[in-house]
Protein backbone atom coordinates (compact mmCIF):
# COMPACT_ATOMS: atom_id res chain seq x y z
CA UNK A 1 0.00 0.00 0.00
CA UNK A 2 2.85 2.40 0.89
CA UNK A 3 4.53 1.83 -2.46
CA UNK A 4 1.20 2.22 -4.19
CA UNK A 5 0.45 5.50 -2.39
CA UNK A 6 3.95 6.80 -3.19
CA UNK A 7 3.60 5.91 -6.89
CA UNK A 8 0.19 7.53 -7.19
CA UNK A 9 1.26 10.61 -5.23
CA UNK A 10 4.37 11.07 -7.37
CA UNK A 11 2.42 10.71 -10.61
CA UNK A 12 -0.36 13.09 -9.46
CA UNK A 13 2.03 15.58 -7.90
CA UNK A 14 0.32 15.49 -4.51
CA UNK A 15 1.12 14.15 -1.04
CA UNK A 16 0.48 10.56 0.02
CA UNK A 17 -1.95 11.91 2.61
CA UNK A 18 -3.99 13.50 -0.18
CA UNK A 19 -4.05 10.22 -2.10
CA UNK A 20 -5.20 8.44 1.05
CA UNK A 21 -8.03 10.94 1.55
CA UNK A 22 -9.21 10.44 -2.03
CA UNK A 23 -9.05 6.64 -1.85
CA UNK A 24 -10.97 6.60 1.44
CA UNK A 25 -13.59 9.12 0.32
CA UNK A 26 -12.67 11.68 2.98
CA UNK A 27 -13.40 15.42 2.69
CA UNK A 28 -10.77 18.13 2.39
CA UNK A 29 -9.76 17.53 -1.24
CA UNK A 30 -10.78 19.77 -4.13
CA UNK A 31 -12.64 18.21 -7.04
CA UNK A 32 -9.74 19.05 -9.41
CA UNK A 33 -7.20 17.32 -7.15
CA UNK A 34 -9.53 14.34 -6.74
CA UNK A 35 -9.79 13.95 -10.52
CA UNK A 36 -5.98 14.19 -10.83
CA UNK A 37 -5.52 11.39 -8.30
CA UNK A 38 -8.15 9.21 -9.98
CA UNK A 39 -6.52 9.80 -13.36
CA UNK A 40 -3.19 8.69 -11.87
CA UNK A 41 -4.85 5.50 -10.64
CA UNK A 42 -6.07 4.77 -14.15
CA UNK A 43 -2.75 5.57 -15.84
CA UNK A 44 -0.75 3.41 -13.42
CA UNK A 45 -3.13 0.51 -13.89
CA UNK A 46 -4.56 0.43 -10.39
CA UNK A 47 -8.21 -0.52 -10.02
CA UNK A 48 -10.35 2.20 -8.52
CA UNK A 49 -12.15 1.34 -5.27
CA UNK A 50 -15.79 0.44 -5.97
CA UNK A 51 -17.13 3.68 -4.48
CA UNK A 52 -14.83 5.75 -6.72
CA UNK A 53 -15.65 4.12 -10.05
CA UNK A 54 -17.37 6.13 -12.72
CA UNK A 55 -20.84 6.96 -11.54
CA UNK A 56 -23.83 5.87 -13.56
CA UNK A 57 -25.10 8.71 -15.71
CA UNK A 58 -28.61 7.39 -15.30
CA UNK A 59 -29.38 6.74 -11.64
CA UNK A 60 -30.34 9.33 -9.02
CA UNK A 61 -31.19 8.32 -5.46
CA UNK A 62 -34.16 9.72 -3.58
CA UNK A 63 -34.26 9.10 0.18
CA UNK A 64 -37.46 9.73 2.16
CA UNK A 65 -38.14 9.02 5.85
CA UNK A 66 -41.38 7.10 5.15
CA UNK A 67 -44.28 6.83 2.70
CA UNK A 68 -47.26 6.65 5.09
CA UNK A 69 -47.55 10.43 5.18
CA UNK A 70 -48.87 11.28 1.70
CA UNK A 71 -46.64 14.35 1.41
CA UNK A 72 -43.61 12.11 0.84
CA UNK A 73 -45.08 10.16 -2.10
CA UNK A 74 -46.13 13.56 -3.48
CA UNK A 75 -42.52 14.77 -3.37
CA UNK A 76 -41.29 11.46 -4.79
CA UNK A 77 -43.67 11.71 -7.75
CA UNK A 78 -42.69 15.28 -8.63
CA UNK A 79 -38.96 14.58 -8.30
CA UNK A 80 -39.19 11.30 -10.24
CA UNK A 81 -41.08 12.96 -13.10
CA UNK A 82 -38.56 15.81 -13.29
CA UNK A 83 -35.62 13.38 -13.31
CA UNK A 84 -37.24 11.16 -15.94
CA UNK A 85 -37.79 14.13 -18.23
CA UNK A 86 -34.06 14.83 -18.03
CA UNK A 87 -33.14 11.25 -18.89
CA UNK A 88 -32.37 10.02 -15.37
CA UNK A 89 -33.82 7.03 -13.55
CA UNK A 90 -34.93 7.72 -9.96
CA UNK A 91 -34.14 5.11 -7.30
CA UNK A 92 -36.50 5.50 -4.33
CA UNK A 93 -35.04 4.44 -0.96
CA UNK A 94 -37.37 4.65 2.03
CA UNK A 95 -36.60 4.22 5.70
CA UNK A 96 -38.84 1.81 7.59
CA UNK A 97 -39.23 1.22 11.34
CA UNK A 98 -36.58 -1.29 12.35
CA UNK A 99 -35.23 -1.29 8.80
CA UNK A 100 -32.52 0.59 6.95
CA UNK A 101 -31.30 3.91 8.31
CA UNK A 102 -30.61 6.98 6.20
CA UNK A 103 -26.86 6.28 6.42
CA UNK A 104 -27.35 2.68 5.28
CA UNK A 105 -29.55 3.75 2.38
CA UNK A 106 -27.00 6.40 1.39
CA UNK A 107 -24.19 3.82 1.41
CA UNK A 108 -26.28 1.43 -0.68
CA UNK A 109 -26.96 4.13 -3.28
CA UNK A 110 -23.32 5.20 -3.42
CA UNK A 111 -22.20 1.60 -3.92
CA UNK A 112 -24.59 1.37 -6.87
CA UNK A 113 -22.92 4.36 -8.47
CA UNK A 114 -25.77 6.88 -8.40
CA UNK A 115 -25.00 10.20 -10.05
CA UNK A 116 -26.51 12.12 -7.14
CA UNK A 117 -28.95 11.96 -4.21
CA UNK A 118 -31.98 13.99 -3.11
CA UNK A 119 -32.75 13.87 0.63
CA UNK A 120 -36.31 14.74 1.71
CA UNK A 121 -36.80 15.61 5.41
CA UNK A 122 -33.67 13.68 6.33
CA UNK A 123 -31.21 13.93 9.20
CA UNK A 124 -30.18 17.35 7.89
CA UNK A 125 -33.43 18.60 9.46
CA UNK A 126 -32.58 17.10 12.87
CA UNK A 127 -30.49 19.48 14.97
CA UNK A 128 -29.36 16.57 17.16
CA UNK A 129 -27.82 14.65 14.21
CA UNK A 130 -24.19 14.91 13.13
CA UNK A 131 -23.95 16.95 9.88
CA UNK A 132 -20.51 15.45 9.16
CA UNK A 133 -22.25 12.53 7.40
CA UNK A 134 -22.98 14.93 4.52
CA UNK A 135 -19.41 16.21 4.40
CA UNK A 136 -18.25 12.61 4.14
CA UNK A 137 -20.67 12.10 1.25
CA UNK A 138 -19.31 15.23 -0.43
CA UNK A 139 -15.81 13.82 0.11
CA UNK A 140 -16.85 10.78 -1.93
CA UNK A 141 -17.69 13.07 -4.81
CA UNK A 142 -21.46 12.46 -4.73
CA UNK A 143 -23.59 15.56 -5.47
CA UNK A 144 -26.71 15.98 -3.32
CA UNK A 145 -29.58 18.34 -2.55
CA UNK A 146 -31.60 18.55 0.67
CA UNK A 147 -35.32 19.33 1.01
CA UNK A 148 -37.01 20.62 4.20
CA UNK A 149 -34.57 21.47 6.95
CA UNK A 150 -31.62 23.87 6.64
CA UNK A 151 -28.24 23.18 8.27
CA UNK A 152 -25.62 25.94 7.80
CA UNK A 153 -22.79 23.44 8.40
CA UNK A 154 -23.65 21.45 5.27
CA UNK A 155 -22.32 22.80 1.98
CA UNK A 156 -25.12 21.94 -0.42
CA UNK A 157 -28.26 23.47 -1.98
CA UNK A 158 -31.30 23.40 0.32
CA UNK A 159 -34.95 23.71 -0.72
CA UNK A 160 -37.55 24.67 1.91
CA UNK A 161 -41.01 26.15 2.35
CA UNK A 162 -41.24 29.36 4.38
CA UNK A 163 -42.42 27.78 7.64
CA UNK A 164 -42.65 31.11 9.46
CA UNK A 165 -44.82 32.59 6.72
CA UNK A 166 -47.01 29.48 6.84
CA UNK A 167 -47.83 30.10 10.49
CA UNK A 168 -48.48 33.77 9.81
CA UNK A 169 -51.00 32.81 7.14
CA UNK A 170 -52.75 30.37 9.48
CA UNK A 171 -52.90 32.71 12.48
CA UNK A 172 -54.06 35.66 10.34
CA UNK A 173 -56.89 33.56 8.91
CA UNK A 174 -58.04 32.39 12.34
CA UNK A 175 -57.89 35.83 13.97
CA UNK A 176 -59.91 37.25 11.07
CA UNK A 177 -62.57 34.72 12.07
CA UNK A 178 -62.53 36.02 15.64
CA UNK A 179 -60.37 33.36 17.30
CA UNK A 180 -58.25 34.61 20.18
CA UNK A 181 -57.18 31.31 21.78
CA UNK A 182 -55.21 29.50 19.07
CA UNK A 183 -53.02 26.46 19.71
CA UNK A 184 -50.14 25.00 17.71
CA UNK A 185 -49.62 21.22 17.44
CA UNK A 186 -46.32 20.06 16.00
CA UNK A 187 -43.57 17.47 16.14
CA UNK A 188 -40.42 17.17 18.29
CA UNK A 189 -38.49 20.34 19.08
CA UNK A 190 -35.23 19.14 17.54
CA UNK A 191 -36.41 19.50 13.94
CA UNK A 192 -35.63 22.70 12.03
CA UNK A 193 -39.11 23.06 10.45
CA UNK A 194 -40.66 22.69 13.93
CA UNK A 195 -38.43 25.41 15.33
CA UNK A 196 -39.25 27.73 12.45
CA UNK A 197 -42.99 27.12 12.68
CA UNK A 198 -42.87 27.79 16.41
CA UNK A 199 -41.04 31.07 15.84
CA UNK A 200 -43.52 32.13 13.17
CA UNK A 201 -46.51 31.16 15.29
CA UNK A 202 -45.34 33.03 18.40
CA UNK A 203 -44.56 36.14 16.39
CA UNK A 204 -47.91 36.02 14.58
CA UNK A 205 -49.86 35.53 17.82
CA UNK A 206 -48.07 38.50 19.38
CA UNK A 207 -48.73 40.70 16.34
CA UNK A 208 -52.35 39.67 15.76
CA UNK A 209 -53.60 39.09 19.31
CA UNK A 210 -51.09 41.03 21.42
CA UNK A 211 -50.12 37.96 23.40
CA UNK A 212 -46.41 38.07 24.37
CA UNK A 213 -44.30 35.10 23.28
CA UNK A 214 -43.75 34.01 26.87
CA UNK A 215 -47.48 33.71 27.45
CA UNK A 216 -48.14 32.18 24.04
CA UNK A 217 -45.71 29.31 24.62
CA UNK A 218 -48.40 27.52 26.69
CA UNK A 219 -50.36 27.31 23.41
CA UNK A 220 -47.60 25.23 21.74
CA UNK A 221 -47.78 21.45 22.14
CA UNK A 222 -45.13 19.04 20.82
CA UNK A 223 -45.98 15.48 19.84
CA UNK A 224 -45.39 13.16 16.85
CA UNK A 225 -46.05 13.81 13.14
CA UNK A 226 -48.90 11.28 13.07
CA UNK A 227 -52.68 11.17 13.42
CA UNK A 228 -52.23 9.90 16.97
CA UNK A 229 -49.69 12.61 17.71
CA UNK A 230 -52.04 15.29 16.44
CA UNK A 231 -54.86 13.85 18.51
CA UNK A 232 -52.78 13.92 21.71
CA UNK A 233 -51.46 17.44 21.10
CA UNK A 234 -54.87 18.85 20.17
CA UNK A 235 -56.50 17.24 23.19
CA UNK A 236 -54.02 19.02 25.45
CA UNK A 237 -54.62 22.33 23.67
CA UNK A 238 -58.40 21.99 23.86
CA UNK A 239 -58.02 21.37 27.58
CA UNK A 240 -56.34 24.77 27.75
CA UNK A 241 -59.33 26.46 26.16
CA UNK A 242 -58.22 26.75 22.54
CA UNK A 243 -60.98 27.31 20.00
CA UNK A 244 -58.64 26.69 17.06
CA UNK A 245 -55.65 24.42 16.44
CA UNK A 246 -52.96 24.91 13.81
CA UNK A 247 -51.12 21.67 12.97
CA UNK A 248 -47.66 21.16 11.47
CA UNK A 249 -48.96 18.46 9.12
CA UNK A 250 -52.21 17.27 7.59
CA UNK A 251 -52.00 13.92 9.40
CA UNK A 252 -51.77 15.76 12.71
CA UNK A 253 -54.77 17.86 11.68
CA UNK A 254 -56.85 14.73 11.12
CA UNK A 255 -55.90 13.70 14.65
CA UNK A 256 -56.96 17.13 15.94
CA UNK A 257 -60.39 16.68 14.34
CA UNK A 258 -60.66 13.29 16.01
CA UNK A 259 -59.73 14.83 19.39
CA UNK A 260 -62.43 17.48 19.02
CA UNK A 261 -65.09 14.93 18.11
CA UNK A 262 -64.14 12.66 20.99
CA UNK A 263 -65.19 15.38 23.40
CA UNK A 264 -68.42 16.09 21.52
CA UNK A 265 -67.17 19.25 19.79
CA UNK A 266 -68.02 19.96 16.17
CA UNK A 267 -65.49 21.00 13.52
CA UNK A 268 -65.63 23.82 12.53
CA UNK A 269 -68.62 25.09 14.55
CA UNK A 270 -66.92 24.59 17.93
CA UNK A 271 -63.29 24.08 16.97
CA UNK A 272 -61.41 25.23 13.87
CA UNK A 273 -58.50 23.15 12.56
CA UNK A 274 -55.78 24.04 10.05
CA UNK A 275 -53.27 21.56 8.59
CA UNK A 276 -50.01 21.93 6.71
CA UNK A 277 -48.89 20.33 3.39
CA UNK A 278 -52.14 20.02 1.39
CA UNK A 279 -51.15 16.47 0.61
CA UNK A 280 -53.15 14.48 -1.99
CA UNK A 281 -56.78 13.65 -1.14
CA UNK A 282 -56.78 15.97 1.90
CA UNK A 283 -59.48 18.09 0.23
CA UNK A 284 -61.84 15.12 0.53
CA UNK A 285 -61.74 14.67 4.30
CA UNK A 286 -64.77 15.33 6.50
CA UNK A 287 -64.87 18.27 6.74
CA UNK A 288 -62.57 19.23 3.85
CA UNK A 289 -59.40 20.45 5.55
CA UNK A 290 -58.28 24.06 5.54
CA UNK A 291 -54.50 23.83 5.21
CA UNK A 292 -51.33 25.66 4.26
CA UNK A 293 -50.16 24.25 0.95
CA UNK A 294 -46.51 23.31 0.72
CA UNK A 295 -45.38 24.17 -2.84
CA UNK A 296 -44.30 20.60 -3.60
CA UNK A 297 -44.25 20.99 -7.39
CA UNK A 298 -42.01 24.06 -7.39
CA UNK A 299 -39.79 22.72 -4.60
CA UNK A 300 -39.30 19.31 -6.22
CA UNK A 301 -38.45 20.81 -9.60
CA UNK A 302 -36.03 23.28 -8.01
CA UNK A 303 -34.30 20.45 -6.16
CA UNK A 304 -33.83 18.50 -9.38
CA UNK A 305 -32.49 21.55 -11.24
CA UNK A 306 -29.98 22.23 -8.46
CA UNK A 307 -28.87 18.59 -8.37
CA UNK A 308 -28.40 18.35 -12.14
CA UNK A 309 -26.29 21.52 -12.07
CA UNK A 310 -24.11 19.86 -9.42
CA UNK A 311 -23.88 16.66 -11.48
CA UNK A 312 -22.97 18.59 -14.63
CA UNK A 313 -20.15 20.42 -12.89
CA UNK A 314 -21.75 23.85 -12.48
CA UNK A 315 -22.64 23.78 -8.79
CA UNK A 316 -25.73 25.59 -7.60
CA UNK A 317 -25.24 28.10 -4.76
CA UNK A 318 -24.72 26.40 -1.42
CA UNK A 319 -27.63 28.25 0.12
CA UNK A 320 -31.32 27.83 0.87
CA UNK A 321 -34.03 28.31 -1.76
CA UNK A 322 -37.18 29.28 0.18
CA UNK A 323 -40.65 28.93 -1.36
CA UNK A 324 -43.77 30.75 -0.19
CA UNK A 325 -46.67 28.54 0.94
CA UNK A 326 -50.35 29.24 0.22
CA UNK A 327 -53.38 29.13 2.50
CA UNK A 328 -56.15 26.91 1.12
CA UNK A 329 -59.44 27.63 2.90
CA UNK A 330 -61.92 24.77 3.01
CA UNK A 331 -64.46 23.52 5.54
CA UNK A 332 -62.53 22.95 8.77
CA UNK A 333 -62.36 26.61 9.85
CA UNK A 334 -65.21 28.96 10.80
CA UNK A 335 -66.02 31.92 13.04
CA UNK A 336 -64.97 31.55 16.67
CA UNK A 337 -67.73 30.26 18.97
CA UNK A 338 -69.18 32.58 21.61
CA UNK A 339 -67.74 32.40 25.13
CA UNK A 340 -70.99 30.87 26.35
CA UNK A 341 -70.70 28.16 23.70
CA UNK A 342 -67.18 27.42 24.85
CA UNK A 343 -68.14 26.97 28.48
CA UNK A 344 -70.81 24.49 27.47
CA UNK A 345 -68.28 22.31 25.67
CA UNK A 346 -65.64 21.92 28.35
CA UNK A 347 -64.37 23.41 31.57
CA UNK A 348 -61.54 25.85 31.04
CA UNK A 349 -58.65 25.61 33.48
CA UNK A 350 -58.26 28.47 35.94
CA UNK A 351 -57.03 31.51 34.07
CA UNK A 352 -57.50 29.66 30.74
Amino acid sequence: MTARLADIAAHAGVSEATVSRVLNGRPGVSSATRETVLAALDVLGYERPVRLRQRSAGLVGLITPELENPIFPAFAQVIAQALTRQGYTPVLATQTPGGSTEDELTEMLVERGVAGIVFVSGLHADTSADPQRYERLRGQGVPFVLINGFCPEVRAPFVSPDDRAAMRLAVTHLTSLGHRSIGLALGPRRFVPVQRKTEGFLRAVEERIGLPSGDAERLVEHSLFTVEGGQAAASALLDRGCTAVVCAGDMMALGAIRAARERGARVPTDVSVIGFDDSPLIAFTDPPLTTVRQPVQAMGQAAVRALLEEIEGTPAPHSEFVFLPELVVRGSTAAAPSSSGRSERHDDPPGG
